[in-house]
């Protein structure tokens, strides 16, 4: 949309924490975009007398952390998180002032005129705070995708029943505000439980030490999963992965702690979005079984 209406964009080839201040000083830049890895690295530099010294002023968040408002403060500019997809284009929003930091808004309003439903396995729809795959259509004609360019079958089961399927597990309170649980096919179940990889992950990332993490299911040898995480270390912390469970059992629910944790220097992560590869995450585990 920036650039249809003119609006000059520096685009990176790859995401450079030391550059990242220079390049929008030189740039002038405004507003900018980062995901959670992004904010950790930022946010994890010294602290300087300077760094509010700088020209942006407005930052969209992906997710937003617990501490957003640290980032806002220290660097001077206000921040808002989102929901979004390439097939579907920003339906929800949190606005300038974000109410729950959990929260990727809410119903984004105006065109093309989003209309959204949380359902179950069969398209129906579910109440407030039950989970459930959100799904997605607009007022506007060919606002969304089209389909899958080659792919027939993955564009029927998308868009089934006239709703483009997200794949991704969502609730939404009473008061409209909705919150993502987890990737569907990334969901682990554990003990009868379906655990969600994202909630997992920001129990780890409370862990002062914690840079960066990633949460999988892997098989258990009593049926059903067991979780591993892996994880990011801050440089010289000392981190163990006996603490690493500790410090979730502490705080969580005990279908949530992590059998497995493996401390690893740096995420696989996808060049142009930088979400975290999780197959190879699960093809690393499968490997190391395999030797063990």
């Amino acid at each position: 949309m920036g650039i249809h209406f003119g609006a000059p964009a520096v685009i990176r080839h790859t995401f450079s924490a030391s550059a990242y201040w220079s390049d929008v000083a030189t740039h002038r830049c405004t507003t900018t975009a980062l995901v959670s890895a992004m904010i950790s690295i930022l946010m994890a530099a010294p602290p300087s007398d300077d760094d509010v010294s700088n020209p942006l002023q407005d930052v969209l968040m992906n997710p937003a952390p617990a501490d957003y408002e640290r980032f806002q403060s220290r660097f001077g500019v206000r921040a808002c998180t989102d929901f979004n997809m390439t097939e579907i284009s920003i339906p929800l929003h949190s606005g300038w002032t974000i109410e729950d930091w959990r929260s990727c808004g809410r119903l984004r309003p105006g065109w093309p005129g989003y209309d959204l439903r949380i359902v179950d396995e069969h398209d129906n729809p579910v109440g407030p705070g039950v989970v459930g795959e959100l799904v997605c259509r607009t007022d506007a004609p060919w606002a969304l995708n089209a389909g899958y360019l080659g792919r027939p079958a993955e564009t029927a089961a998308a868009w089934r029943n006239g709703w483009f399927h997200t794949g991704d597990a969502f609730k939404v309170d009473e008061d409209g505000r909705y919150y993502f649980v987890d990737r569907m096919k990334d969901a682990i179940r554990r003990r009868g439980e379906n655990v969600s990889s994202f909630e997992i992950e920001q129990e780890v990332l409370a862990h002062p030490d914690v840079v960066e993490c990633a949460a999988i299911g892997v098989p258990s040898e009593f049926g059903e999963e067991d979780i591993k995480v892996f994880v990011v270390a801050r440089p010289d912390s000392g981190l163990t992965e006996d603490a690493v469970i500790a410090f979730v059992r502490s705080r969580s629910a005990d279908f949530m702690v992590p059998r497995f944790v493996e401390l690893i220097a740096e995420l696989p992560r996808t060049e142009a979005t930088q979400k975290v590869r999780k197959s190879e995450l699960r093809a690393r585990h499968a490997a190391a079984t395999r030797k063990a």
